[in-house]
């Protein structure tokens, strides 16, 4: 029976005299699978992702708030261990996430607004939502 290749069929493979050879990974590559949709999964995940809402404080707790930054602000030179929950923006979508840093406070500049952790943490003091440690312990008892 005849084939209608046999004149071809055992040719020498051809090799171009003008380009290099392509390596197998190289030649694998161009089958490899395609993302149509290059960044999809991640604008998902963006989406899916949960953020908090910002707390407004009322009059009551941002006084409280004021006398124990004045009491860190007193007892700055004995380094008082403290912990402070604050509000940190998102920076791809509305809303945030709420964060509690440890320490002990460094400074707390009342011209920028800002409390200075140790760890050169800064925290902006109108995203405070409470400040808690031993050094409070006399202002729970009065209350």
């Amino acid at each position: 029976m005849k084939n209608p290749y046999d004149d071809i069929i055992n040719l020498p493979h051809h090799t171009s005299a003008t380009r290099p050879r392509m390596s197998a990974h190289d030649r694998a590559a161009q089958f490899s699978p395609f993302a149509a949709l290059t960044g999809y999964h991640a604008a998902i995940n963006e989406t899916a992702r949960l953020t908090d809402q910002r707390i407004e404080l009322d009059e009551y707790s941002k006084a409280d708030l004021n006398q124990r930054l004045g009491l860190i602000q007193d007892q700055m030179d004995q380094q008082p261990e403290v912990s402070i929950t604050y509000f940190q923006p998102d920076k791809k979508k509305s809303g945030g996430a709420y964060i509690t840093a440890g320490g002990c406070v460094k400074k707390i500049d009342e011209y920028e607004r800002t409390v200075l952790m140790q760890d050169a943490t800064k925290i902006p003091i109108d995203d405070i939502l409470e400040i808690n440690g031993d050094l409070f312990s006399t202002l729970e008892h009065q209350e």
